[in-house]
């Protein structure tokens, strides 16, 4: 399989974008090798720069939810780009899309739309802080919201296990503010509340877990954080910028019926375009100019093409026996992995939920991000270049989830399997 394109494309990227690449998740430093450049995709299916045609279970990690150039998605989008492509004033397309998102989603009464999960998330901290008029927040352990500086932070040590920058040019201070918990740990979370009483302005969370690898919350975990949130005086923000609308078309909030007070959205909700949105009760969302105090702004927000491409995706997905198909299809995906693993000898561990799954090469149940870390870097990383090579795209990182599309057919998923057995 040649793929000198590729690296001719990454030899010049290099010199004029840092590492040549415009996100380090694109980078394949944690797998080894030149990542691969692309340049066409339809449903399934990605083609790079070479003409090498790849099954994809990235999906632009997580917005290509109805496969790539999806017909109903490019129709709407082009339709709106000819009317004209942002005009920095209202739409009709935005209060389309909002009501979509109110129907959809159950903690949202009145949403903001912005145009990356970062800005959401960033924006749902600043809500929270000016809500509360606290200044803390909580966090946890292999769990990523967006390159925000007060998340960009790993547990300390010390009872509270205060936050550390674990990036260069996070001011101190913010690190500091931030408190890092185990994810399905609730009573290390009420730890940290009680030493920082009156402090935490809010605890955020991914209600799936899905930067550390896919990891499901154990049962009671998301009750007991809307539990203890509510008694001490802490909003609950639900990060649901990989989870919404890929499990359920509320979320996973629906799925487990735990409301948090801000939820946080993106990827799926724009279509394949650059979009997020944070949302809340119209109490909450009173705080946010020009209502209240709380300023936000973004020249580009809620630009028409984006919001359509929003609106026609969420109207696919709305329709009868989307989500369960798509779940049948992870599970047939996933039950076909463990299986082929099994015949290998070759230990691993799925984690699995509608449209995502991680595949751990540990015999260890993965849980949270100490037990997610017991897996096997090096065979995941030989993994991954075995799939490419047998045609199929993967995440080139272990913590990272496998996405499945209602595009890929059964045909796709024979074949990924053969593949996985080329791979092992």
């Amino acid at each position: 399989m040649s793929r000198a394109k590729s690296a001719q494309l990454f030899s010049d990227a290099k010199s004029l974008i840092p590492g040549g690449v415009n996100s380090p998740a694109r980078a394949w430093g944690s797998v080894g090798g030149d990542p691969i450049f692309f340049k066409k995709a339809s449903g399934s299916r990605v083609w790079d720069a070479d003409d090498n045609e790849l099954i994809d279970y990235v999906c632009s990690w997580g917005p290509m939810i109805l496969g790539h150039a999806n017909p109903a998605v490019i129709d709407a989008a082009v339709e709106a780009a000819r009317s004209g492509t942002s005009f920095g004033a209202p739409t009709e397309l935005e209060v389309e899309m909002a009501r979509r998102v109110v129907d959809a989603v159950p903690s949202i009464e009145v949403v903001r739309f912005v145009s990356s999960g970062t800005e959401a998330t960033m924006s749902a901290l600043r809500l929270a802080r000016a809500k509360t008029g606290r200044n803390k927040i909580l966090k946890f352990n292999g769990g990523y919201h967006g390159h925000e500086d007060a998340l960009l932070v790993e547990a300390g040590s010390g009872l509270a296990n205060q936050g550390i920058a674990s990036s260069a040019g996070v001011h101190p201070d913010y690190a500091a503010a931030t408190l890092v918990a185990d994810f399905n740990d609730v009573d290390s979370v009420r730890v940290l509340l009680e030493a920082n009483k009156g402090e935490v302005a809010a605890v955020i969370v991914e209600p799936i877990g899905g930067n550390m690898g896919v990891v499901p919350p154990a049962p009671g975990f998301l009750e007991g954080l809307r539990d203890l949130t509510t008694e001490h005086g802490a909003l609950l923000i639900f990060d649901e910028v990989i989870s919404g609308f890929r499990v359920a078309l509320g979320g996973a909030q629906s799925v487990y019926g735990v409301t948090p007070d801000i939820t946080c959205l993106g990827k799926i909700v724009g279509g394949g375009f650059p979009v997020g949105a944070y949302g809340a009760s119209a109490e909450i969302m009173n705080e946010v100019a020009p209502l209240g105090p709380m300023y936000q702004a973004g020249t580009l927000s809620g630009n028409p093409v984006a919001m359509a491409a929003g609106i026609a995706t969420i109207d696919e997905l709305a329709k009868p026996g989307v989500y369960e198909g798509l779940q049948a299809k992870t599970d047939k995906l996933a039950d076909g992995v463990l299986d082929v693993f099994g015949k290998t000898g070759v230990p691993a561990v799925i984690n699995r939920a509608c449209g995502l799954m991680t595949v751990f090469f540990t015999g260890n149940e993965v849980i949270d991000m100490d037990s997610a870390s017991t897996t096997d870097r090096e065979a995941f990383g030989a993994f991954f270049h075995g799939m490419v090579d047998n045609g199929v795209y993967l995440p080139p990182s272990q913590f990272e989830a496998w996405f499945v599309s209602t595009a890929h057919s059964d045909a796709d998923i024979a074949q990924t399997l053969e593949a996985v057995g080329k791979s092992l």
